[in-house]
C-alpha cells in the first residue's frame, strides 16, 4: 500500500514541475540562450551551440550587461572562469547593431559631433546590450584567459 501511495505522490509532483512554464516573452523581447563566460555583471558571448533550437543568435564576442535576482547574479559570479549559458529577455532590436564589423567584437560606427560648443555628457551604459538574467547552467568549453 505504502509504494502505491508513493508512485501516486511521485507521478503527481511529477505533473505539477512538468506543468511549470517559462514566463510568456513581452511583445518588444526576445528570450536568448548565450553561451559564453561572465565577469563581474558582463557576460562575453561565445560561439552559439548549433545544436540549442530557438532565440535569437547573439554573435560571437558580443558584451552582454546582465540584470537578475541579487541570488541568481551571485551564483553566476560563483562560476567566473567557467563556461556557462545564461537565459534571458533581450529588448528587440538591441543585438542588431550599427556599425562595420571589423574583428571579433569590434564595430566601427559613426559619430555626430557636438554643436554650439557645447559638452556631451556621456551615457556609460549608451550602446550596451542589457539582458534580463532568467536562468543559467554549466556548458562544456572553458574560458579564455586574459
Amino acid at each position: 500500500m505504502r509504494s502505491i501511495a508513493f508512485f501516486f505522490v511521485a507521478v503527481l509532483l511529477a505533473a505539477v514541475l512538468g506543468a511549470q512554464e517559462q514566463k510568456p516573452v513581452p511583445k518588444n523581447s526576445v528570450r536568448v540562450f548565450v553561451p559564453g563566460c561572465s565577469k563581474g555583471y558582463v557576460f562575453t558571448a561565445a560561439r552559439p551551440a548549433e545544436d540549442r533550437p530557438g532565440g535569437a543568435v547573439v554573435p560571437e564576442g558580443t558584451h552582454l550587461r546582465m540584470n537578475g535576482p541579487k541570488e541568481m547574479m551571485k551564483e553566476i559570479k560563483g562560476q567566473e572562469g567557467s563556461m556557462i549559458e545564461i537565459t534571458g529577455l533581450i529588448k528587440k532590436g538591441q543585438i542588431a547593431q550599427d556599425g562595420v564589423a571589423v574583428g571579433k567584437g569590434v564595430r566601427i560606427t559613426g559619430a555626430t559631433p557636438p554643436t554650439g560648443g557645447s559638452s556631451v555628457a556621456i551615457d556609460p551604459s549608451a550602446g550596451q546590450i542589457m539582458i534580463d538574467v532568467e536562468g543559467w547552467r554549466r556548458v562544456l568549453g572553458e574560458c579564455p584567459s586574459r
